[in-house]
């Protein structure tokens, strides 16, 4: 078949209105996108990073379970504090 033979699609471009998935933001879950979350903002920030990891890949789950470890240390932290507050230890 000659290259001038061959069918040639000139539709690139989606066909919605939304912008591209690699666009920042476009990770967010429906109920942070409806509390007014966007990438701009630091909770949401961290919802669109955390969108974007993929469990098949292996530094991806080792990125979530360093954020786990960063985001969980302080609240066991404080529940120390409380449970030695209240034993008196």
């Amino acid at each position: 078949m000659a290259p001038s033979q061959w069918h040639r699609d000139e539709d690139y471009d989606h066909d919605d209105d939304t912008p591209p998935l690699w666009f920042h933001g476009q990770h967010l879950p429906g109920d942070a996108r409806r509390m007014g979350l966007n990438s701009h903002v630091p909770d949401g920030a961290l919802l669109d990073f955390a969108g974007t990891l993929d469990s098949t890949k292996r530094v991806h789950r080792i990125t979530a379970w360093v954020l786990l470890v960063v985001f969980g240390l302080p609240v066991v932290f404080a529940l120390m504090r409380v449970f030695y507050a209240f034993t008196g230890g």
